[in-house]
């Protein structure tokens, strides 16, 4: 990938960037209560007395965000910690009830570990993770509703999050947005955290800075909270970054502070000033015990991983003969892999992928349908490529009853035999077609001897009008070059 640099009548920077990436947990019931965490149901429907914040209210950990979180961990290629613990964070938000979060500060569930990223020009790319957390959500506060007031939604409130950190590795906005597409598909192949960042479910706090060209110094950073969209990280880190430039090269100092983003002007704008560990008056939650994992605790869940991203690409690549670029884009969405497998099952892969990639995603984005919702199912897909294989249907007609595929969801075969659409291979008969059309056009055949050779597709073409598609197109073009050349 080349390289991001700002470049100025005064000099080159280069742009520094760690994420800190907010996932909520999936899992029917909140980190510290039995609360649901159904997302859309009505304003403060799903809220318990420890969610609400009442006096005397205690949490008892949620046994299966541990399993999320250490499943995750593995997937991060990061090291689980066998002990953590709980501290309270001490602020004061409206949506906030009890005045603290229930997090991890010292000591992570989650150590180090690393993603390995895909880039446009093909490349690779390693970022670090520097730890993974579980803590609860706050709620949300709502300020559209009403032009004086604003309202308090406490439904996500105690909702069990994974706070995923990385090293400062990033040099490219397309670095961070290459990392938060491979994060969220690990996510969702691991079902850890559906990571719709259109609902909130999964956030991200971006950290930039810069440095003059080819330094090492790390300079003072600003933090951009709750950018809820890859483009628009993408694009806080480009703006942010050329802001710190402008106050330096104007020869002012950036104050480290926290930001918004905001999508409308491609602008940041200050929140706070940034707040540091000891602001927050972190302690040991003392409700909550230090948390042991064993061994085979941690082995029972390696044994449950499924595969990944970047080995299921390998794999493709490798036993199925895909494009590196195919194998990326299928292997993105799992649900999509999944498809692909069955559709591909005892035919030419990489023709079906060609499908998949091309008419089958069109027909999806045309009709705004998911691939659960698809009418035309993976087998069918992999039977209709088998059909061109053999020469059953040409690759013309194939597009034609794929079309009727998508509306009625039938089989190929089906459609193929109710609309007579088999490709015709009788020479006999092709040979019968193209002497009529020789016949009938004696102009073009002396131009054609006389060197006009590109008419030969001329003919080819009025040989396949007459057939209605249906002639095999390789006998065609054999059949017309023997008689014309004849």
């Amino acid at each position: 990938m080349s390289e991001y640099v700002i470049e100025t009548a005064k000099g080159k920077w280069e742009v520094i960037v760690g994420l800190e990436i907010h996932c909520q947990i999936i899992s029917k019931s909140k980190i510290f209560s039995g609360a649901s965490t159904e997302f859309g149901d009505n304003p403060n429907e799903n809220v318990s007395f420890v969610d609400a914040g009442m006096p005397g209210m205690l949490p008892t950990l949620n046994r299966w965000c541990v399993h999320q979180a250490v499943k995750t961990g593995l997937g991060l290629n990061a090291k689980i910690n066998k002990y953590s613990e709980f501290s309270r964070k001490n602020y004061f938000y409206a949506d906030l009830p009890s005045g603290y979060q229930i997090t991890q500060f010292r000591y992570p569930i989650v150590g180090e570990g690393k993603i390995r990223i895909d880039l446009p020009d093909g490349s690779n790319k390693d970022i670090g993770i520097e730890r993974m957390h579980i803590e609860q959500d706050a709620g949300k506060s709502i300020h559209d509703l009403s032009p004086t007031k604003s309202y308090i939604d406490l439904n996500r409130a105690g909702v069990g999050l994974m706070e995923i950190v990385t090293k400062p590795d990033f040099r490219a906005p397309e670095e961070a947005g290459a990392f938060l597409r491979k994060l969220r598909s690990i996510l969702r192949y691991l079902e850890t955290c559906d990571g719709n960042m259109d609902e909130g479910s999964m956030r991200c706090d971006v950290n930039v800075s810069v440095r003059p060209y080819g330094s090492n110094e790390l300079r003072t950073r600003c933090e951009m909270k709750n950018v809820n969209s890859v483009k628009f990280v993408m694009q806080a880190i480009e703006n942010e970054a050329k802001r710190h430039v402008e106050v330096y090269e104007n020869g002012g100092d950036i104050i480290q502070e926290t930001r918004q983003f905001d999508p409308t002007t491609g602008q940041t704008k200050v929140m706070r000033k940034k707040e540091f560990a000891h602001d927050y008056r972190y302690f040991p939650e003392p409700d909550l015990p230090p948390l042991v994992l064993d061994d085979a605790y941690i082995e029972s869940i390696k044994q449950e991983m499924v595969e990944l991203p970047d080995a299921k690409k390998t794999r493709f690549i490798n036993e199925l003969g895909l494009t590196a670029y195919d194998a990326s884009v299928i292997c993105e969405n799992k649900e999509v892999a999944d498809f692909f497998e069955k559709a591909s099952a005892g035919h030419d892969a990489k023709k079906v992928a060609n499908w998949l990639i091309g008419d089958f995603f069109a027909m999806l984005n045309k009709r705004k349908l998911s691939i659960k919702e698809s009418p035309v199912s993976a087998e069918n897909l992999g039977n209709l490529v088998e059909l061109i294989s053999k020469s059953v249907i040409s690759g013309k007609i194939a597009k034609d009853v794929f079309e009727i595929m998508s509306e009625t969801g039938d089989s190929p075969e089906k459609i193929v035999e109710e609309k007579g659409l088999r490709q015709v291979t009788d020479v006999s008969a092709i040979e019968a077609i193209v002497d009529k059309i020789i016949a009938e056009n004696p102009d073009n055949v002396a131009a054609y001897k006389k060197g006009k050779t590109n008419l030969a597709g001329w003919f080819v073409g009025q040989t396949m009008k007459m057939s209605q598609g249906k002639a095999n197109p390789a006998m065609v073009n054999e059949l017309v070059k023997q008689k014309l050349d004849k």
